[in-house]
């Protein structure tokens, strides 16, 4: 019998622990290649935030923000004007975009609203201008997309010189993707008007994800390029600027059970949301894949309910003054 092909050892260098594992060839043929991990693309990521989405309450969290504050947070918009300008920043979709503003159209009838919208991925755009086409009460408002990144918008901003003035602004879940975070609010923040509210929506201090960023960043691939930013980061940040803001906290839970099934689709999808990686469980090494696991099932990040793996999604909203 002829002794085992020798064991080949294979380093990851790209990532930001130590992971070395050792494959063996399946035949004595070349050796066998794992494929390595890469970001998401801008389609691959809307597939997996679909899934996160379809599986927590991040959206209904939200509704019941706009439900029980909203109203009162938009009251004081505008005063006087016949016109409302409002801007999403990241507005995706823009579900949650239409929401506030039929807000808006509740609390000011008869008051005109100049939306703008700021998103860089091409197919949130066309779900979003294809969400408006449908809507049948938006008669009254105007819409204008800008395809762009939140830090292009405010490099063509700047240099036009035209620095237009907003009413309403908000960023909701994502400032992890900007490169500058404290020059970014530093510049929405000015794009105010008076009496203008900002609001930034951002994971709590208290969710499964900071407890996961702060005790187990490194079992995170460095292909995750995010910033690992919760509330307190930000309102430090508006401190800094001596900008007035209230923060409101809402529990938000995110069903991840699946992410624990070898060979799931679902769980598979969650793992890339979860990672901002492509196929996480098929090329991660697995030493790499244990340390996450483990890490989601720890009880600052989960709770077990009726046998499902339950994950804290809880939200700050931040309400920022001009």
């Amino acid at each position: 019998m002829e002794p085992p092909p020798e064991l080949k050892r294979n380093s990851f260098p790209s990532m930001n622990f130590e992971a070395e594992i050792l494959t063996t060839p399946h035949d004595n043929s070349e050796l066998y290649t794992i494929p390595s991990m890469r970001s998401l693309t801008a389609e691959e990521y809307v597939e997996a935030f679909k899934s996160f989405l379809d599986h927590s309450t991040e959206h209904q969290c939200m509704d019941e923000f706009n439900k029980e504050q909203m109203p009162h947070i938009v009251a004081g918009l505008g005063p006087g004007k016949s016109t409302i300008s409002v801007l999403g920043v990241g507005s995706g979709t823009g579900e949650q975009d239409l929401k506030m503003i039929r807000i808006l159209q509740a609390v000011h009838p008869g008051v005109f609203i100049d939306n703008e919208i700021v998103e860089p991925n091409p197919q949130h755009v066309a779900a979003y201008k294809e969400l408006v086409k449908q809507a049948p009460d938006l008669e009254n408002v105007s819409f204008i997309w800008h395809q762009l990144t939140s830090l292009e918008y405010e490099q063509q901003v700047k240099e036009k010189g035209t620095h237009k003035k907003f009413d309403f602004i908000h960023m909701i879940q994502m400032l992890y993707r900007v490169e500058d975070i404290p020059n970014t609010i530093k510049f929405f923040h000015s794009c105010l008007d008076h009496h203008g509210k900002l609001l930034i929506i951002i994971l709590s201090d208290s969710s499964g994800w900071a407890s996961l960023w702060r005790r187990h960043r490194d079992c995170l691939p460095a292909t995750d390029r995010g910033h690992y930013i919760t509330c307190s980061g930000i309102t430090a940040v508006l401190r800094a600027l001596g900008a007035q803001h209230r923060v409101f906290e809402l529990p938000s839970a995110w069903d991840i059970t699946e992410c624990f099934r070898d060979g799931d689709a679902l769980g598979a999808r969650m793992m890339d949301f979860l990672t901002g990686t492509k196929n996480f469980l098929g090329t991660a090494p697995a030493a790499l894949r244990r340390r996450l696991r483990d890490a989601l099932c720890q009880p600052e990040c989960s709770s077990t309910r009726d046998g499902r793996v339950i994950f804290s999604n809880n939200l700050s909203m931040i309400v920022v003054e001009s």
